[in-house]
Order: structure tokens, then C-alpha cells, then sequence
């Protein structure tokens, strides 16, 4: 089922194998995916791709700087011939989530996606109402144009399991987009190679795959390693941990393993902890980045070798 939706994805988006693992590991791990992206490289098609090979519902927000909470959430609509009051759903209710552009709404309208992000419910004139399971949200980002934008702050940042960039194709790839799309948009031909039910039921079975002590322990040390590095700010939360060990057992379920090793830690380390992580303000002047960091971490760190547990320690684990 995973290696027909690997295929299916390829048909759309091209020469991005890389990505596509990422994005099939996050949405197993159930975790909501922030984008950042010069325009045009096949962010919304990624997003659309999904909702449509899982056959789910898909809904597509712009965000502006006049976008309300309500054209979220919903709203509260009094019926005069009836005389009642009937709540209109706002898109927020549906399986698959694209926040185009997140970054262009106002903080007020940004967080009105949290509490649906965090707590898979929305409250609506004071009446909470649940989101129908799975509910992924796919955000957004320009990197380049920052006028008429607001940062998102730090607790939005954190509920993102993962944010990466899908990047230019190289040039036999593009000529392959060019001449695919030359009479017909394959997005359009697109069909589903599994459903809601099959998606749940993988998301069940990474919970399922094991990882031992000793590899909890390693991405403990990698987040503590960030909260003490002297260019470090603020370091990870003990939920960028928890999302590490999750997109980890998804990396290990799509490598078709059902136990987690040290290199599904490091394939998706950088992707967890990008965009958790402040530096100071002297570090950036003198030309840190965040990468630079993480990569000096994940160098300095131990890495977990099984022949340094008992056989006891570890079937018993």
C-alpha cells in the first residue's frame, strides 16, 4: 500500500522521491506539516496529491491580512424564518487542511487553527465541536517576500511535526514536468490508492513499531543538546522529543521495518528541530545558522550501538 502510494505521488510530484518519503512519514506519524517554498514549486500540489490518493477531504484556506477566525472556524447564523440559531462549519472541518500563505494572516486569525491543531476541536461562540480524525494541516511559507507578513509565533511554530522545503527540480526533471504537462495536468487524472480507514490503520501501526531505551535515550541527549548550546536561545520542547520519536517510527515503517535504528533518527532530525530552535542574537551576527547548529549537535552527540546492551536488557526492554 505504501510503495502504491509512493508511485502515485510520483505522477505529480517529479524527481522529489526525498520529499515525498517526508511528507508519507508525516502524515503517518499524524502530525501537521509546514512548508516553506518559493512560489511555484508544487507545494499546494503536494498537499491536494495526498488528500487525493487517501481519497479524504480537502479544503484550501488563502490567508490575508482581512481573513477572520470565523472564515476558519465557522460561525453562528440566526434563522429568522425558523428562529433558531444554526452553526455554519467553517473549512477547518475536514481531513486535509491547506493553510496557503499562513504566514499573511494576522496573529489573531493564525491562532485560530491552534487549538484545532493541538486539540483536534474548535470552539464556536463558546461551544466546542470535534474535528473528524484524521485532520492534517498543510502550511505554507514564502521565504522571500516578508512584506505584509506576521512571523508565526513560537507555540504555533511547535505544533508542526515537521517543517522542510521542497526545493527547484533539476533540469532533466523540469523538462519531464514541461513535456507530462504539455496536454494534460496530471493532478487532475490523479486516482486513489487507499482510503481514510487504510490511513488510520497505518497510522495504528507506527505507533506499534519499537524503539528501544537506548534510542529514546539518543533523541533525549539531542534535544538537551539544544536547550544547553551557547548560541541556543531557546532550544526544543519535550513535544519536538516526542515528534522526533514518532517521525522516526514512521521512517522505520516506510524503510519496511518494524523497529526504529539510530539513522531513521538522524534522516529526519533536522526536519523535526528546524524550526523549534531561537538563536542569540550575537550567534546570528556572527553568521550562525540553525543548520550549522544542528549539524554541530548531531556530530557531538553519542550515537546508540546495540552491542553496548545485554541481550537481557534489550529483549526485555
Amino acid at each position: 500500500m505504501i510503495e502504491e502510494l509512493r508511485e502515485n505521488l510520483r505522477k505529480v510530484i517529479v524527481g522529489k522521491d526525498d520529499i515525498i518519503e517526508k511528507a508519507i512519514a508525516g502524515l503517518l506519524a499524524n502530525g501537521h506539516m509546514l512548508i516553506e517554498d518559493v512560489p511555484g514549486t508544487g507545494k499546494t500540489t503536494l498537499a491536494r496529491a495526498l488528500a487525493i490518493s487517501f481519497n479524504a477531504q480537502f479544503r484550501r484556506i488563502q490567508f490575508t491580512p482581512d481573513l477572520l477566525p470565523t472564515d476558519i472556524t465557522g460561525i453562528t447564523v440566526y434563522k429568522q424564518d425558523k428562529n433558531e440559531f444554526n452553526v455554519r462549519f467553517g473549512p477547518v472541518f475536514t481531513n486535509f487542511l491547506l493553510a496557503d500563505e499562513i504566514n499573511r494572516g494576522t496573529p489573531k486569525t493564525q491562532s485560530a487553527l491552534l487549538e484545532a491543531m493541538a486539540e483536534y476541536r474548535v470552539t464556536i461562540d463558546g461551544v466546542g465541536y470535534n474535528l473528524q480524525r484524521p485532520f492534517i494541516v498543510f502550511a505554507t511559507e514564502n521565504p522571500i517576500e516578508y512584506e505584509g507578513t506576521f512571523p508565526l509565533p513560537e507555540a504555533q511554530l511547535d505544533r508542526f511535526i515537521m517543517r522542510f522545503a521542497i526545493g527547484y527540480p533539476d533540469k532533466n526533471h523540469e523538462s519531464k514536468i514541461l513535456l507530462t504537462q504539455k496536454d494534460t495536468v496530471p493532478i487532475d487524472t490523479l486516482q486513489p490508492v487507499c482510503d481514510i480507514e487504510e490511513l488510520l490503520n497505518m497510522q495504528e501501526s507506527v505507533k506499534k513499531v519499537y524503539i528501544h531505551k537506548s534510542i529514546i535515550e539518543y533523541i533525549v541527549d539531542l534535544s538537551n543538546s539544544t536547550r544547553k548550546h551557547s548560541d541556543v536561545y531557546l532550544g526544543v520542547s519535550p513535544r519536538g522529543s516526542l515528534f522526533l520519536m514518532k517521525v522516526s517510527q514512521a521512517k522505520a515503517l516506510l524503510s519496511g521495518r518494524d523497529f526504529v535504528i539510530p539513522d531513521d533518527v538522524k534522516r529526519c532530525y533536522k526536519d523535526v528541530f528546524n524550526h523549534r530552535l531561537i538563536l542569540r542574537a550575537d550567534a546570528r551576527l556572527r553568521g550562525v545558522t540553525v543548520d550549522s547548529v544542528l549539524e554541530e549537535i548531531l556530530n557531538s552527540v553519542k550515537v546508540p550501538i546495540l552491542e553496548d546492551y545485554s541481550e537481557n536488557e534489550i529483549f526485555n526492554t
